[in-house]
């Protein structure tokens, strides 16, 4: 791994674990679609004028719809679904739904053109990675109750969408400019939030007066750090590493998300949490240390 590697993973781990608690302030405030419409939107605007101000060729119409899928299923169904649900659902169910995405990747990445069977070593780490994630957001170390079954479908497809979505990204040919690609896919991820906040009344009777300065600053930290930095990260990384190994950001924001809740919440830590960060912790180190396993 070299040091744009290392950094990637700092992105989606610690940057990625910080934006529930951003989202969570902001969907107190602002719609939940139009929250991840906004957040999109802006970033992929950004992103897309600066490369092209910087000379990055003009996409051809088969990259537009090769991004208009991406961006659709991660960002305007993966993305959407979350959102959506940090407003109805507890936090920590919201958590552990999400932690699917890596065995979705493992199942879905033996087929494709790069696809590769997990070691026996990446399965074991899922499977104690959502023991860890069970136990740290579950009363009593059980999924019973705290979820709907709506909010439940939704989360499911969310995770689904997202680990298809990344797949689906690294069967593409390159282009010149990846960052280029990431902009148009969240340019059309956020325009389809933008069509679906509209169609669902969010934007009926929103004022802003009703929007305060901590929901603005949730708001922006959401377009820097969650997408400009975080998914263009995740990006780079679906071209560089094993989907596994990418996909144990659903691990590792957990904890980031229980350390926020301690620090600024009042949360308590107890030794059930400890316990589970341990196997979190533990479930990451056997999937990114997969290949020194494996070795004869």
């Amino acid at each position: 791994m070299d040091l744009r590697v290392i950094l990637a993973f700092a992105a989606i781990w610690f940057v990625w674990g910080s934006t529930y608690l951003a989202i969570a302030f902001a969907v107190r405030e602002i719609p939940p679609l139009l929250v991840a419409a906004v957040r999109n939107l802006t970033a992929g605007l950004l992103l897309y004028v600066w490369l092209r101000a910087r000379g990055a060729p003009r996409p051809s119409r088969r990259q537009w719809g090769q991004a208009a899928v991406v961006g659709a299923l991660l960002l305007g169904i993966g993305n959407g679904a979350v959102t959506w649900s940090a407003g109805r659902e507890p936090s920590g169910v919201v958590a552990l739904v999400v932690a699917l995405v890596p065995l979705w990747l493992m199942i879905f990445g033996w087929f494709g053109r790069r696809g590769v069977r997990p070691q026996s070593v990446e399965v074991a780490g899922v499977a104690v990675g959502l023991s860890g994630v069970l136990l740290l957001v579950a009363p009593d170390g059980t999924a019973d109750g705290g979820v709907s079954l709506v909010g439940l479908l939704v989360l499911l497809a969310s995770t689904l969408a997202w680990s298809i979505g990344s797949l689906y990204s690294r069967q593409l040919d390159p282009v010149p400019v990846p960052l280029a690609a990431t902009g148009m896919e969240m340019l059309v991820g956020g325009a389809l939030l933008c069509v679906a906040s509209g169609a669902s009344g969010e934007w009926r009777g929103l004022t802003a007066d009703a929007v305060t300065l901590r929901g603005v600053l949730s708001l922006f930290y959401l377009i820097v750090f969650g997408s400009l930095i975080g998914f263009s990260a995740y990006k780079y990384l679906l071209g560089r590493v094993r989907p596994a190994l990418v996909g144990t950001y659903a691990f590792v924001n957990p904890v980031v998300a229980v350390a926020l809740g301690t620090a600024f919440a009042g949360e308590v830590l107890t030794t059930r949490l400890v316990l589970a960060m341990s196997l979190i912790v533990g479930a990451v180190a056997m999937i990114s240390l997969r290949p020194y396993f494996s070795r004869p």
